[in-house]
């Protein structure tokens, strides 16, 4: 996610960059700049407390060795009202930080400076193609009757044994499915990538570190009992191997490449 820095430095940038992803981010970044202010004038005030409590309780031992009671006292119920608006202040910063962290979660990342400004597909600059383009005839059968067709998936024993979007591959369409996904993987090997055999559920963090959580949890399948979700794509959790990771120069660029099944709920999904 964007960090706060980035925001504060050039608030209009950051602006003016996610509204060529169709992003109105003006009323976030406000917020987020008036809720730092709060923050750290709350900073400000904590840290005068500080140093005002480390004056008082130097104080106490000086007065108590002079034989003052009286005025040690004094200073010893003047720390303890410090202490309690400390809890106030503290209470105060940890709502304002707390408010940051969530906004920012909502924000996506800046677009590249290559991106176009666009709404549709038509706004598109087509960068590279390759490959010679089919031309179907007029009777061409989609995907699916081509599954039925030649029996190759079957959709109705997925959704008897699970559910809808669990198709069951069978013959050689598991066999197809087998073998491209050995094609694949042997292809990005051949190309440099490391394999990597990710879990299938990670946790909490994962999901934060990926822009799963918060906006996506709808999608994802949990596993309350162990605070778990599992994967959308193995794209989580290899990703999250460098999460809180700074990488130096010399260690990119970063090349992976794994299969993992994939659990997630999509709205217009087949079936």
């Amino acid at each position: 996610m964007l960090t706060l820095q980035q925001i504060k430095e050039n608030p209009q940038l950051v602006v003016e960059r996610l509204a060529v992803k169709g992003f109105d981010g003006k009323e976030a970044v406000d917020t987020i700049i008036a809720l730092d202010d709060r923050r750290r004038k709350a900073q400000l005030s904590n840290d005068n407390k500080a140093a005002e409590l480390n004056r008082l309780a130097a104080s106490i031992g000086a007065l108590m060795k002079q034989g003052n009671k009286e005025e040690a006292d004094k200073a010893k119920q003047a720390v303890a009202a410090l202490k309690e608006e400390q809890k106030a202040i503290a209470d105060e910063l940890a709502s304002a930080e707390s408010e940051i962290r969530q906004i920012l979660l909502t924000i996506p990342n800046l677009p590249c400076a290559m991106v176009p400004e666009g709404k549709t597909a038509a706004d598109n600059v087509v960068e590279k193609t390759g490959g010679p383009m089919p031309d179907l005839p007029d009777d061409a059968l989609p995907h699916w009757d081509l599954a039925k067709k030649y029996n190759l998936i079957d959709f109705d024993l997925g959704v008897k044994i699970t559910g809808a979007g669990f198709p069951v591959y069978v013959g050689k369409g598991a066999r197809l499915q087998r073998a491209l996904i050995q094609f694949f993987l042997d292809q990005a090997g051949e190309a440099g990538y490391v394999e990597i055999q990710p879990p299938y559920v990670v946790n909490e963090a994962s999901g934060y570190g990926t822009g799963q959580l918060p906006d996506k949890e709808g999608q994802m399948y949990y596993v309350g009992e162990d605070n778990l979700y599992l994967i959308p794509t193995a794209e989580v959790p290899v990703t999250n191997l460098y999460r809180d990771v700074i990488l130096s120069d010399s260690d990119l660029p970063v090349k992976n490449c794994a299969y993992s099944a994939c659990f997630r709920r999509e709205a217009g999904s087949y079936g």
